[in-house]
């Protein structure tokens, strides 16, 4: 997993709330393989006419959307189902963080384990960050985890909250079971000094 300590990128504004993860990557194209990546399909329906054309008033058509890597979403973005693929349809299609006032939990939690970062900002900090984006598309946010602050296109700063051990992770470029294999002597040692002072067991 990659480390994630600061972005500094183009930003995207999404003004829908309760996108869910069947928007976000609809369920037909969930049996492709991962290695073949799924960026491709991400807001498929929402992104796309029916004979494949771009829809050019969604926000990822619009001038100044390519190459954003921070998206600005709505509340209760990726609410729904429990599929990984969502997370993992942002991250191929190149979006490193997401900010939104709040998120469906489970995406939430995926995304941690996959290294995209969710930042919860509260509603009127994200309205006013989406407001700058749209009225400057392509303009740069500033996501910086280890300060945990959110720094807008026009220099505005906005705090956020994040737990301490997801931080880390992020931080370190590892997920749960990579963190728990790095305390693998520790866990030894443990279970040594256990044996030896409670031999019942």
């Amino acid at each position: 997993m990659e480390k994630f300590q600061r972005i500094d990128a183009p930003a995207v504004a999404m003004a829908m709330a309760n996108i869910d993860t069947d928007q976000i990557i609809p369920a037909r194209f969930l049996r492709k393989p991962r290695a073949s990546g799924y960026g491709g399909f991400l807001f498929h329906d929402l992104r796309f006419a029916e004979d494949g054309a771009p829809k050019p008033e969604f926000a990822l058509n619009r001038p100044g959307a390519a190459g954003a890597r921070v998206l600005v979403a709505e509340r209760n973005f990726g609410c729904g189902s429990s599929r990984e693929h969502a997370v993992y349809a942002l991250w191929d299609y190149g979006f490193r963080a997401v900010i939104a006032p709040s998120f469906g939990d489970i995406f939430f939690g995926n995304c941690f384990k996959n290294g995209l970062l969710p930042v919860v900002l509260p509603a009127e900090a994200a309205a006013a960050l989406q407001a700058e984006i749209e009225q400057q598309p392509g303009g740069w946010v500033a996501v910086d985890l280890e300060r945990q602050r959110v720094t807008a296109p026009s220099g505005r700063k906005f705090a956020f909250d994040i737990d301490a051990f997801r931080k880390e992770c992020l931080l370190q470029g590892v997920d749960e079971i990579d963190f728990t294999l790095g305390l693998a002597g520790d866990i030894a040692a443990f279970e040594r000094r256990q044996a030896a002072e409670q031999r019942w067991l």
